[in-house]
């Protein structure tokens, strides 16, 4: 995964994240699906809709492992390395790892992706994002440790490190792992840095047995949103 670029598909442009298997060969995009669109009174107006086109997939890699209980969110798609998109999935990399689901930055504030990722059986979210130093105070380790916590899954914040010159955007940083049950397990600061963790996929089936929602929730009550 390289963050995320300005990808052109004929008259549009989105904010894509390009994931890369371990021969460099391209195996999935993720497009941001929600676009940046704020207007905060005596605050910042910051409209991404402006520019970009919102993508309408959700993302998730198979590494070629599968979660046992797990819906197959690949069955029926075409062979590995393909790269036509789909709607609910894009298989790629054969790691034995697990599923992995992508979002970009503000899409850590719907939870629905995460949750259709982790009902599709993915191991991990990992998002590319650049959040401000106002916002990232305040909703980054808080966002992180939510969608790990309500899809007991490992949920990664990737961020650029923060610009200590110029009167360009300045990123918060602090990149960081939490896991299955909402520990972070490895943060960096503002500075440029590498952040190194352990996924375990047998922490999530820890995790999703300890404490079972996964198999409590109660659809005759409310939609299931990875139907």
């Amino acid at each position: 995964m390289s963050g995320s670029l300005p990808e052109i598909d004929g008259e549009k442009i989105y904010n894509s994240s390009p994931t890369f298997n371990p021969k460099g060969e391209l195996v999935a995009v993720h497009r941001k699906v929600h676009l940046f669109d704020i207007d905060i009174p005596g605050g910042i107006t910051f409209k991404e809709s402006d520019t970009l086109t919102g993508g309408d997939r959700l993302t998730l890699v198979d590494t070629g492992e599968s979660r046992p209980g797990s819906h197959n969110a690949t069955s029926g798609c075409p062979p590995s390395h393909s790269l036509t998109r789909l709607p609910t999935s894009l298989p790629a990399l054969t790691l034995d790892f697990g599923k992995i689901g992508v979002g970009i930055c503000y899409d850590i504030r719907f939870p629905e992706l995460a949750q259709i990722a982790a009902r599709h059986g993915a191991v991990a979210m990992i998002y590319p994002a650049a959040f401000n130093t106002t916002t990232g105070p305040l909703h980054w380790d808080l966002l992180l440790r939510s969608r790990a916590i309500d899809n007991q899954l490992y949920t990664v914040l990737c961020s650029p490190a923060r610009a200590t010159c110029g009167n360009g955007y300045k990123a918060y940083g602090f990149s960081a792992v939490a896991d299955p049950m909402g520990k972070i397990i490895g943060q960096l600061d503002e500075k440029p840095a590498i952040l190194y963790a352990d996924v375990d996929s047998g922490a999530v089936d820890k995790a999703r047995k300890g404490l079972p929602v996964t198999v409590q929730r109660r659809f005759d009550v409310y939609k299931d949103v990875a139907a």
